[in-house]
């Protein structure tokens, strides 16, 4: 599965600094290096060096980038108007790691963003290499590539807004328009150290602006790939939730930690064997999930829960709204000020 993620981490590294100098520095000197990799849309347009699939598809962009505004309401700034090409396959790599019996993510805390569950790293090998550190502490742990994060907007004038990236231009039409106004969103609202909350609330206007954007294009081959990756993707999900939650169970229980293990390894046994009957029986072989079952493990059974949790409350109140998008933003900035556990049991009812 591709995630469409963010690094809250390295921003709370570069508004406030972190515990570790050399954590610090990596972020910093990476979100420079994208910055000065960024060039405005116009001039790459204009430069005969640029492919005409490249002009095509920042066209693209920037007609999904107009919507945004016009129809969902977001933010209407520099964001997603300059492109980089970064020469590898990902903005990011996050880091996310929970404990073998649990399926409760290990936080990172940091000024401005609160706890989160993850931190993100520029390069790979750092990445691999501080993953290693977790797994040496008996964790389950999951490294993963991200192909755009967010800055939240909060830092100033056009040179650091968050640009367009060659790690997701050749999306599909609908996948590169979710993954805009899903990062879009978390400039909207955000509330610290509740990643469930923000990844809930940008997944929900990703799935609303992803409809209302179909709806306006001629081309039916956009909506007909939409329908079948997301019909992939429900299904993906409703899987692997399933066996999360029976997981979960088996960690409740008052039995020994050895049954506990046993039971795990079973569990995660019988859920790719779920897997491929339904990428046989259902999906023509389609081998898009292959390597996060190959990897599945507490962690990123609990990274991915963080993405989808709270994604129909959210849908209920933007109905609610009367799907008015900026009463529903203006509701969820209500949320979003609120303590965590009376924010929860709002979204709960």
């Amino acid at each position: 599965m591709v995630w469409v993620g963010l690094s809250f981490g390295l921003l709370g590294g570069l508004m406030a600094g972190c515990s570790s100098t050399g954590y610090l520095w990596q972020s910093v000197r990476g979100h420079i290096g994208i910055l000065q990799a960024a060039r405005p849309v116009d001039a790459v347009l204009a430069d005969p060096q640029s492919s005409p699939n490249l002009q095509d598809r920042l066209r693209l962009t920037q007609q999904i980038r107009a919507f945004a505004v016009s129809n969902l309401a977001l933010p209407d700034n520099a964001s997603y108007r300059r492109y980089a090409d970064l020469g590898r396959s990902a903005a990011v790599w996050n880091v996310v790691a929970a404990s073998e019996l649990s399926l409760t993510l290990t936080t990172s805390c940091f000024p401005v963003v609160g706890c989160v569950g993850y931190r993100g790293f520029f390069q790979r090998e750092q990445a691999d290499a501080y993953a290693q550190t977790l797994r040496d502490q008996g964790l389950d742990v999951m490294v993963y590539g991200v192909p755009a994060y967010s800055t939240l907007g909060r830092l100033p004038g056009a040179y650091f807004a968050d640009p367009l990236l060659n790690t997701f231009i050749n999306n599909t039409p609908a996948d590169l328009a979710k993954l805009i106004f899903h990062e879009l969103a978390h400039q909207v609202a955000f509330a610290a150290g509740d990643t469930v909350f923000n990844e809930s609330f940008a997944t929900a206007v990703e799935r609303l602006g992803v409809q209302r954007w179909l709806n306006t294009q001629e081309d039916a081959s956009f909506r007909l790939d939409f329908e079948r990756l997301e019909q992939q993707r429900a299904e993906f999900y409703a899987l692997t939730m399933r066996f999360r939650t029976d997981l979960a169970l088996v960690f409740q229980q008052s039995i020994s930690e050895p049954e506990k293990r046993q039971r795990k390894v079973q569990l995660y046994a019988d859920m790719r064997a779920e897997y491929r009957r339904i990428k046989t029986e259902r999906w023509g072989g389609y081998a898009g999930y292959d390597r996060w079952f190959e990897r599945a493990n507490n962690a990123s059974l609990a990274v991915l829960a963080a993405y989808n949790t709270q994604v129909p409350a959210f849908e209920s109140l933007f109905e609610r709204c009367d799907r008015d998008f900026p009463r529903f933003y203006t509701e969820v900035r209500r949320l979003a000020a609120l303590p965590k556990g009376e924010r929860d049991t709002v979204l709960a009812q």
